[in-house]
C-alpha cells in the first residue's frame, strides 16, 4: 500500500513539475535576438513566441545547446533557418539542427561549396520537406509581426560572378518552392555572395551581414541609404570582427547603438581585430562579444531593447 502511495506522489511531483516548467517556458510576447556562442563562427537566434527564425548554424553541433536553451523541449520546429553562405563556420551546424528539427524554410543562395559536409546538408535538406528559397535583393518576407528586407545579392550579381555546374542534375537540391542549393560556382570568395538582409520588428531594425567585406559594403550602404536612411539599432558584425568586414561607410550608414561579434575564444585568426573594436568605439557604439560573455541574448517589445545577460 505504502508503495503505490509512493509511486502515486511521485507521478503528481512529475506532473506538477512538468506544469511549472511549461508555464516558465511559455512563449514569450517580446522578441529575443541571441548570439549563439558558438566558437569561431556565426549563428544567431531569433524567437517570438512560438517562432524561431535561425541565421547560421555555426561550425559544429554547440549549436544545439543554444537552441535548447531558448527553444521549448516540446518545440522541435524551426520555421526559418537563413544560411547566409556556404562555409562551414556558418553551414556546419546546420548539419545537426536539420537532424534533430523539421526547417518549414531555408533560405539560403545557390552557390556550391563542393566540402563533404556540403555534401551531407544537401541531402539532409534534399529528404526533407523544407522549402529552399533563393532569395535576392528587393525582395520582402513577412513572418507574422517579423519582416525581413533582403539587400543583397541581387540576380545580377549572381550572373555576373558565377557560373552555372555542368552537370546540376548532381549537385544541386531543388523544392516546390523553385530555391536550389549548389547550382552555381564561382571564383569570388563565398563571402561576397553573403545573404545580407535587415529584420524589423515593430520599430527595431537588425542588419544581418553574414561575412561580407568592403567591395559588398559598398553595394550595402546604397541600399541603407535609399531604404534604411534613420539606421538600424543592431549590427551583426560581419566576418567575427576581421578588419576585411566592417567599413567605416558601413558603419556610418547603418549607425548602430549595438554591435554583436561573434568569435571564438582565443582563435587563430585574433578576431575581432583591433582596428574594428576602435572604429566601433569612435562611433560610440555598444560592444558584446560571444568570445568574452557566451551566448548574447537581447530582448525587445518592438520599441525598447534591452540586454538579457546576467
Amino acid at each position: 500500500m505504502k508503495k503505490n502511495w509512493f509511486i502515486l506522489l511521485s507521478l503528481l511531483s512529475l506532473v506538477t513539475a512538468l506544469i511549472w516548467y511549461s508555464v516558465i517556458s511559455y512563449p514569450r510576447q517580446t522578441m529575443q535576438i541571441i548570439a549563439c556562442d558558438v566558437g569561431q563562427g556565426d549563428a544567431l537566434l531569433i524567437t517570438l513566441k512560438d517562432f524561431q527564425i535561425l541565421v547560421d548554424g555555426g561550425p559544429g553541433s554547440s549549436v544545439l545547446e543554444c537552441l535548447s536553451d531558448y527553444i521549448p523541449f516540446w518545440d522541435r520546429q524551426i520555421e526559418v533557418v537563413i544560411l547566409s553562405h556556404p562555409q562551414k563556420d556558418h553551414f556546419g551546424g546546420l548539419i545537426e539542427v536539420f537532424k534533430k528539427y523539421n526547417v518549414k524554410y531555408l533560405l539560403t543562395t545557390p552557390i556550391d561549396s563542393g566540402s563533404q559536409e556540403w555534401s551531407v546538408l544537401k541531402d539532409l535538406v534534399g529528404g526533407s520537406s523544407t522549402n529552399v528559397v533563393n532569395p535576392h535583393r528587393g525582395d520582402k518576407y513577412r513572418f507574422g509581426l517579423i519582416y525581413l528586407d533582403i539587400l543583397h545579392p541581387s540576380e545580377d550579381f549572381l550572373l555576373a560572378n558565377s557560373g552555372l555546374i555542368e552537370t546540376p542534375q548532381d549537385n544541386f537540391i531543388a523544392s516546390g518552392s523553385g530555391g536550389v542549393m549548389g547550382v552555381y560556382t564561382s571564383t569570388l570568395d563565398p563571402n561576397d555572395f553573403s545573404i545580407v538582409a535587415v529584420l524589423s520588428f515593430g520599430n527595431l531594425e537588425v542588419l544581418l551581414t553574414g561575412d561580407i567585406g568592403p567591395k559588398v559594403s559598398e553595394i550595402v550602404v546604397k541600399e541603407l541609404l535609399i531604404n534604411f536612411n534613420q539606421g538600424v539599432e543592431y549590427i551583426k558584425i560581419p566576418h567575427h570582427g576581421s578588419k576585411n568586414g566592417l567599413t567605416d561607410e558601413l558603419l556610418k550608414a547603418a549607425r548602430p547603438e549595438i554591435a554583436v561579434i561573434s568569435a571564438g575564444k582565443n582563435n587563430s585568426y585574433g578576431h575581432p581585430h583591433k582596428e574594428v573594436l576602435e572604429m566601433l568605439n569612435s562611433y560610440g557604439v555598444r560592444v558584446f562579444r560571444t568570445d568574452e560573455v557566451g551566448d548574447v541574448v537581447f530582448e525587445s517589445d518592438g520599441e525598447s531593447i534591452w540586454l538579457k545577460n546576467n
